[in-house]
């Protein structure tokens, strides 16, 4: 195994147990995103890519505290399915296997669990729920710090609208996705259909832009997951009603 490395399913058994026995990561990201539609341009792998890829980094500046897991490649995207290609999950269903991956994450006695989220359809459902969730686990581990983020609303507002000419902030396939995109995967932009799109908020994206858009991300979320450690951000009191 490379010795650093942060991503689970690269993991074996063998390595990830020598790993958490040996006072490694004591914090775990769990990547939900979706498999659909993004306008003409854009690969449908966007949202999972995108998610996985600030985790997988601020996961390496924090080594060895942190692994990421990926169990959630689709996500709750029903309002894209008048389109061909998306695949969507049902919330209820959807909602019960993230609840095991979080389960399964404490029984291994992670401490921290961060929900990390990179498809805007999976947001409410998870506001939903989560503090059902966390309900359900702290009586099997009292200690156990259970948080949800989606990885944009943790870059600066005033950041993103300094360096973007729309307002749209993640939107949908337009310029923040977009500039994301030409930064990390250029191969999964079809530049050559956007001149001909009805939307022409993409062609506003460029790849020095979405660089400092991930940049942003990443150094926030590394941030965020030390506050989690430290526990200067923690699970709100649970009130138990008689």
């Amino acid at each position: 195994m490379p010795t650093q490395e942060v991503m689970l399913s690269k993991m074996t058994r063998r390595e990830f147990r020598e790993g958490i026995e040996g006072g490694k990561f004591s914090t775990a990201i769990i990547c939900v995103a979706s498999l659909e539609q993004h306008s003409e341009h854009l690969a449908m792998e966007h949202d999972l890519e995108s998610v996985v890829h600030i985790a997988r980094e601020a996961a390496e500046r924090l080594y060895p505290q942190i692994m990421v897991a990926v169990p959630m490649a689709v996500g709750i995207s029903e309002h894209h399915m008048h389109h061909k290609g998306t695949l969507s999950a049902k919330p209820g269903g959807w909602l019960s296997v993230l609840y095991d991956v979080v389960e399964s994450m404490v029984r291994h006695e992670v401490k921290n669990v961060l929900i990390f989220n990179g498809h805007g359809g999976n947001t409410l459902p998870v506001m939903g729920t989560i503090d059902q969730m966390r309900y359900c686990i702290k009586p099997k581990a009292p200690g156990v710090n259970l948080q949800f983020c989606s990885y944009w609303d943790l870059i600066p507002r005033d950041f993103l609208l300094k360096h973007m000419a729309t307002d749209i902030i993640p939107g949908h396939a337009k310029e923040f996705e977009t500039a994301i995109g030409l930064a990390l995967f250029p191969e999964n932009v079809r530049k050559e259909v956007m001149t001909g799109m009805t939307d022409k908020d993409p062609l506003l994206a460029t790849a020095e832009k979405g660089r400092l858009f991930v940049e942003e991300a990443i150094r926030n979320t590394v941030e965020y997951l030390q506050k989690m450690i430290n526990g200067q951000i923690r699970m709100p009191e649970l009130k138990y009603f008689p």
